[in-house]
């Protein structure tokens, strides 16, 4: 991939290509990427014919996570267990890096896949709806002034993204209207779960597991699933969410035992 490689593209400065890529090859759990992939080999479309939109997801990704750890946002010096990217980078080459992964993630799948036209369309249209106002963006806003609920902070901030990874794997993938609602509620239910669990790890976690800072929501005062329902409030909701998310996904038999097994999994991750 393009993205990862080390040496720039022709025509970019060497040190903004760097700090993206160093972004980009610290890990993760590159969760949305594998959840665009398995939707679109759920309904029968290869790895290798969606990659190209699973990359720009994890760009995305990548690229909020750079503006989120600035000292603007929740000013954290520690993302994956490595220095983030202002603290290696500076400020300003941060927020131009996470500019330049956002531009980049609707550039490469736009160029790099051959599927037919319409549903490329379609799942681009998809990815910039989960990134704007009423996305992403909008659920840092929420984040940060606090007043809203855990539910609508999360299904803005986190869910939008994870939702859209797996419809756009089936929008790519050709699947019906149907299916596409079906998992769109999967995604939706998968992606507040994913919060929750995230919530809890900042409390009960540990910095070596999460390789991040720990304990920032509570210092920050952040209205989280755990401080607003307790503990065992919160991991009640997780396991409500994730048997909601994975009742979504009974209609396609032993096809979805993938994404099935992933949401048990990340109902009871540790990191």
């Amino acid at each position: 991939m393009q993205i990862w490689a080390d040496n720039p593209p022709a025509n970019t400065p060497e040190t903004i290509w760097n700090s993206m890529v160093y972004s980009m090859k610290v890990g993760g759990k590159r969760l949305r990427p594998v959840l665009c992939l398995a939707s679109a080999e759920l309904f029968g479309v290869s790895n290798g014919d969606v990659m190209p939109m699973a990359l720009a997801l994890e760009m995305v990704h990548t690229a909020s996570l750079i503006h989120d750890d600035l000292p603007a946002m929740d000013d954290d010096d520690l993302r994956r267990g490595k220095p983030t990217n202002h603290v290696v980078y500076g400020e300003a080459m941060a927020i131009l890096a996470g500019d330049a992964l956002l531009c980049h993630a609707f550039e490469y799948p736009m160029v790099h896949l051959n599927l037919p036209p319409e549903r490329i369309i379609a799942a681009i249209s998809c990815f910039a709806k989960a990134l704007g106002p009423y996305g992403m963006c909008g659920g840092q806003v929420w984040d940060m002034e606090g007043k809203e609920s855990p539910e609508n902070i999360s299904a803005l901030k986190t869910g939008q993204l994870i939702r859209a990874s797996v419809v756009t794997g089936a929008i790519l993938a050709g699947a019906t209207v149907e299916d596409q609602n079906k998992i769109d509620l999967y995604g939706s239910a998968l992606g507040t779960a994913f919060q929750i669990a995230d919530d809890i790890l900042d409390v009960i976690g540990t910095e070596e597991q999460m390789g991040k800072s720990i304990g920032k929501d509570q210092s920050q005062g952040k209205r989280t699933f755990v401080s607003v329902y307790g503990l065992d409030g919160a991991r009640t909701l997780l396991n409500k969410y994730t048997d909601l998310g994975i009742s979504h996904l009974s209609g396609f038999g032993d096809k979805a035992s993938f994404l099935i097994a992933l949401s048990k999994y990340l109902e009871h991750r540790t990191m």
